[in-house]
């Protein structure tokens, strides 16, 4: 009896144990399990691709340079054209915000830091207290792990083009390269002003993050609708523009006609006016009359020539001329 107490409860427990592996293989194997392993199967795809999209777009910008990989990545992402990884990021960021909000990170921080080194702390004392080898030291690596050189490039490489990529954009956004995304910014600008009086900023984030990452979704989700309504839209602003223009042209030429017509008015004016001005007898020079200086006896050009005959001169008889003589001596 003593022997078959211990080969039954044997037995039960091999039983148990080959109940046991034939339930974990028919986990392992059933529906459930293979679900499972397919959509992390979908997701580790899907992430390759994601990353697989970080190339230079072969568009550049309005201004000829070429834009940053993280502009394919980010436009990727937000597409849903890899539905998981994007869901997966959205709750990422959601998550993040929510962790800031709700979660004293700092205080958390130093928290984990401070228990960390005390069990260390603890854990060396004590083995050299009885064990006369501290355990910290046992478990103490060899060498400390340090960055390598290439992985610290890419990852510097990486946040360059990430700044890069929030620079250009901020940029092509001021300058409406692309007019309806200009517009919109400055909607949810005008928006977020408002709101930021009665929001608090982690409501702002998680708003902003929602509006990101699901109008896109819903773009793509109902293209044809919305693309029909804008371009309706469109023609509606064309035509009302077009007619602007007309009324604005129209209006512009007739202000022109008067302005044209007001200024040969003045123009005729003011020349009348400088004309009777130079016509006033305060302008006009006094000119001399001939009253007004004495009759100057007029010389005649010429001798006047004589009327009567030439005579002839008589000669006339020389004077005497008394010498006195000199007394002789």
């Amino acid at each position: 009896m003593a022997d078959t107490a211990p080969a039954a409860n044997g037995g039960s427990i091999d039983s148990l144990k080959g109940n046991a592996q034939a339930a974990y293989t028919q986990l392992a194997n059933g529906p459930v399990a293979q679900n499972v392993k397919d959509q992390s199967a979908k997701t580790s795809s899907e992430f390759s691709n994601l990353a697989a999209s970080r190339q230079t777009p072969s568009q550049p910008a309005a201004t000829g340079q070429p834009l940053t990989h993280y502009h394919s990545f980010f436009s990727e992402l937000l597409s849903w054209n890899n539905p998981r990884a994007s869901a997966i990021a959205y709750a990422s960021v959601v998550s993040f915000i929510f962790a800031v909000r709700y979660l004293d990170v700092l205080r958390y921080g130093f928290k984990l830091t401070w228990m960390a080194l005390g069990v260390t702390v603890l854990a060396e004392l004590a083995g050299k207290t009885v064990l006369n080898n501290g355990l910290a030291s046992q478990l103490r690596p060899r060498k400390y792990y340090t960055i390598p050189r290439e992985t610290l490039d890419a990852l510097i490489g990486d946040v360059h083009e990430l700044i890069n990529f929030f620079v250009i954009e901020a940029q092509r956004v001021f300058f409406a390269e692309n007019v309806w995304a200009s517009a919109a910014v400055a909607v949810a600008a005008f928006f977020s002003y408002y709101l930021a009086k009665v929001v608090p900023y982690w409501g702002l984030s998680l708003v902003a993050a929602t509006i990101v990452f699901f109008v896109p979704l819903i773009y793509t989700s109902n293209q044809e609708l919305i693309d029909h309504h804008l371009k309706q839209a469109q023609d509606v602003v064309n035509t009302q523009t077009e007619q602007f223009r007309q009324v604005a042209s129209k209006h512009t030429s007739q202000a022109t006609e008067i302005t044209k017509q007001y200024m040969g008015d003045y123009t005729t004016k003011a020349q009348q006016m400088l004309r009777g001005r130079s016509a006033s007898p305060e302008a006009v020079t006094k000119q001399p009359k001939e009253a007004d200086f004495p009759a100057v006896p007029k010389e005649p050009a010429f001798p006047a020539v004589p009327k009567e005959d030439f005579k002839h001169d008589e000669p006339v008889a020389p004077v005497a001329v008394k010498t006195e003589e000199e007394p002789l001596i």
